[in-house]
């Protein structure tokens, strides 16, 4: 089967009030690209990718009147996908959700978070509060997620079972600074924030894989080895504390083996000043050591860098349209 994960760009701006899809020739939120172009390249896309379940990053919105499920099943339907369900868990305010779009003869899919939400010393369940020294004076501070991962109890038609997490970590860009000195202030406090939430994920994945479960940890952990000059600060990424010692991804191990040079990558940000484009590793599928038995095989969908994609005009300048990220997906068989 196919497992993806997919960070899909303003998903949130392509649907109106009543989680309708507009198609239209209207702005999207991605630079110079319509609605109607946007929606049409990720039909492409999803349909090109095929798989069985999908993790969406950066989903449609839930609010007082939106409603992410409501909106992913009504893309699926437009574009005729055979994902035409879907699930999320806690909502957040920040009109970006994290939810599972599945094919549901192929998959089942359950919200079941982990952990109690008051006075859990460990790993409190995703949507409460995590209280850890972020800066060693002694005092607890308390940590929350912007986007509380989603935990989901998965099983296969095979009969596999899997604790499948979609996380999404806070970004480290210092919003809000008007200086030099404000913005290393910002990047640090955001970057002990982050490696605070991938202590907290880290702490989940550990309970799981003590119980004898099947782990999947699937999302943009907004963080690499080397992506920024605060990491000689911390000593470790986010991604490094979250794949520990026993977590494996292709692309996350060869970047962390070779800190110069080429390795994969699953996005691609035009940068604010001159005309050039910065390329980072940010999406993630890790898995338990016993999924490793099952053939797993990993893919990006990029562009330029696949070989497949690279051969299909068509897809190529889908996935460029579609989103500032490309999907990663596991072949694996469960």
């Amino acid at each position: 089967m196919r497992l993806a994960t997919y960070n899909v760009e303003w998903f949130a701006n392509l649907f109106d009030s009543d989680d309708h899809l507009i198609i239209d020739d209207g702005w999207s939120g991605r630079r110079d690209v319509t609605r109607a172009q946007q929606a049409e390249a990720l039909g492409k896309v999803f349909s090109a990718l095929d798989a069985d379940a999908v993790m969406i990053i950066e989903a449609p919105n839930t609010g007082r009147n939106q409603n992410t499920v409501r909106a992913l099943e009504n893309f699926s339907s437009a574009f005729d996908l055979r994902t035409n369900a879907a699930i999320m868990g806690f909502a957040n305010n920040t009109h970006q959700e994290i939810a599972l779009i599945y094919d549901p003869e192929v998959v089942t899919a359950r919200h079941d978070p982990v952990g109690q939400s008051v006075g859990d010393p460990e790993a409190p369940r995703f949507d409460s509060s995590f209280r850890i020294d972020l800066d060693v004076d002694a005092t607890e501070d308390q940590v929350r997620f912007s986007k509380p991962p989603l935990e989901l109890e998965v099983k296969t038609r095979q009969g596999t079972a899997l604790r499948m997490i979609g996380a999404h970590l806070k970004s480290k860009a210092p919003h809000g600074a008007r200086n030099r000195d404000a913005a290393m202030r910002l990047s640090i406090a955001n970057r002990r924030k982050q490696l605070a939430q991938a202590i907290w994920l880290r702490r989940r994945i550990d309970q799981h894989i003590a119980q004898g479960a099947s782990v999947m940890l699937m999302g943009d952990l907004n963080d690499g080895p080397g992506l920024d000059e605060y990491e000689h600060l911390f000593g470790r990424s986010s991604v490094e504390i979250v794949l520990g010692d026993d977590l494996y991804d292709p692309h996350a191990r060869r970047a962390l083996e070779r800190r110069l040079g080429a390795h994969p990558t699953t996005a691609r940000f035009k940068m604010h000043k001159g005309d050039r484009y910065l390329q980072a590793l940010l999406d993630y599928i890790m898995v338990s050591p016993d999924l490793m038995s099952h053939r797993p095989a990993w893919r990006i969908w990029h562009p330029f860098d696949d070989a497949h994609c690279w051969e299909l005009s068509d897809l190529c300048e889908a996935l460029l349209l579609a989103s500032d990220h490309f999907p990663v997906s596991l072949d694996i068989d469960i």
